[in-house]
């Protein structure tokens, strides 16, 4: 992504505040044991503001004076020998267009004279002990400025509700690099899907998965890949991945790439050995009718809920078609009985995270959407074994899920690129096989 673009949302958030400082400190460099680290990632909206994803950095923004401020780690060429490139502040500042940019060794001197006489502080509390008591400090230090004629800000913002509703819709490009995370996705369950057979371990597909992550340059998963074989896929975030295949059962992958930040999410199910019993093609047409449903009723000026609602009406006319719910539709939604089989909702924001920013409602009421939002869309069904689960169902867990934006037209939907139909699924199998 150009430069220009990170240089006009630090102006659009600038403009959308008007007057204070901004402090938004990127992620912190993570221990995993030892003197080994978890591979780095940027925090989003630090990201999303600056394109600059080195540790220790932290972005101020004077709105008034419209002024952008990067501090970062110093040019160090012993460290570089070690760890790789850094940019420097003065590179910092060259390459990602910064008015200014500083030694993070400065920062405690440079803020408290920037926050003096500010009618706010724009930061997010609670996220991180360490920075709350450093700007906490800054104002403490300012205060005691007060001889001298210097206040300090009586009001600390969350500036993380100002940026979250600048993410949640995407540009153009974003939306490319959306649905190219979606693309490296869906190649990686055709890999599966082509790979699996009995006997296999559920890491062993989940290599598969990664391995055309890592090839196509998504270094990264989105999230914990979920493989899970047989009853396995009743357990909604289950990341064991270590059980054997069976012959006669399903196997659910909910895996995503992320590439170059943003996240690719998709859930498809299919059978181990490649043919779909008669009872779990029955359960699974109950699953992909509520996910059309749902992905139909996608279109701007609809609320939120209504993909949701079309969704969950499916589902639970499927159930009691199945024999596992009685009665209407509408008093087993009212009852909340469908809740034994089916306990989240129809999906989530999606792009630099996964489960992505933006609020949900406004002001109490479901928003509506809006062309440039996206979207997961992932119903499902958990016949967990119970007493009232006729054996011949007891099991069958079944999701499928995709990334949908909102254009004008109604919903498109990015991840299309796997199979989802029952003929798609056993054709792609069968032909793998052959």
């Amino acid at each position: 992504m150009s430069t220009a673009h990170y240089v006009e949302r630090r102006r659009r958030l600038m403009a959308e505040l008007g007057a204070g400082v901004v402090i938004l400190p990127t992620a912190a460099h993570a221990v995993r044991n030892a003197d080994t680290h978890y591979p780095y990632r940027a925090d989003s909206s630090f990201y999303y503001l600056t394109g600059f994803d080195e540790p220790e950095a932290v972005l101020v923004l004077l709105p008034a004076e419209g002024q952008s401020i990067l501090f970062c780690r110093e040019k160090d060429l012993e460290r570089e020998i070690w760890d790789g490139f850094r940019h420097g502040p003065d590179g910092a500042r060259e390459r990602f267009a910064f008015d200014q940019a500083y030694p993070l060794s400065e920062l405690d001197a440079k803020l408290p004279q920037w926050l003096g006489n500010q009618p706010t502080v724009h930061y997010t509390l609670g996220r991180d002990s360490g920075w709350d008591r450093r700007v906490l400090g800054w104002l403490d230090a300012v205060r005691g400025m007060a001889r001298s004629g210097v206040t300090a800000p009586p009001a600390i913002h969350d500036v993380s509700l100002a940026i979250a509703e600048m993410r949640l819709f995407k540009d153009a490009h974003e939306i490319q690099l959306l649905r190219r995370a979606g693309d490296i996705s869906a190649e990686a369950h055709v890999r599966a899907m082509r790979a699996c057979q009995p006997g296999l371990y559920e890491y062993q597909v989940e290599a598969d998965i990664l391995h055309t992550f890592v090839r196509h340059g998504a270094r990264s998963p989105a999230y914990e890949s979920i493989v899970a074989g047989g009853a396995n896929a009743c357990v909604l975030h289950y990341v064991g991945n270590r059980d054997v295949l069976s012959d006669g059962d399903l196997l659910l992958i909910d895996a995503g790439c992320e590439y170059q930040g943003y996240a690719g999410d998709i859930t498809r199910t299919f059978p181990v050995n490649g043919r779909f019993s008669g009872e779990q093609r029955a359960v699974y047409e109950v699953v992909l009718a509520a996910q059309l449903a749902a992905i139909a009723a996608i279109r701007p000026g609809v609320a939120w809920n209504v993909p949701n609602d079309a969704a969950l009406s499916v589902l639970v006319q499927g159930l009691i078609d199945l024999g596992l719910l009685h009665g209407t539709v509408d008093g087993n939604i009212e009852s909340e009985a469908y809740r034994q089989f089916y306990m989240h909702r129809i999906g989530h924001w999606l792009g630099l995270d996964v489960h992505d920013v933006g609020r949900y409602k406004l002001d109490g009421q479901w928003r509506a959407l809006q062309a440039g939002m996206v979207t997961t869309v992932e119903p499902g069904l958990y016949l967990r074994a119970a007493a009232n689960v006729p054996e011949r169902f007891a099991g069958i867990g079944i999701r499928i899920e995709d990334d949908v934006l909102v254009s004008a037209e109604g919903g498109v939907v990015l991840t299309d690129g796997a199979p989802k139909t029952v003929a798609d699924i056993e054709a792609l199998m069968a032909e793998a096989r052959a």
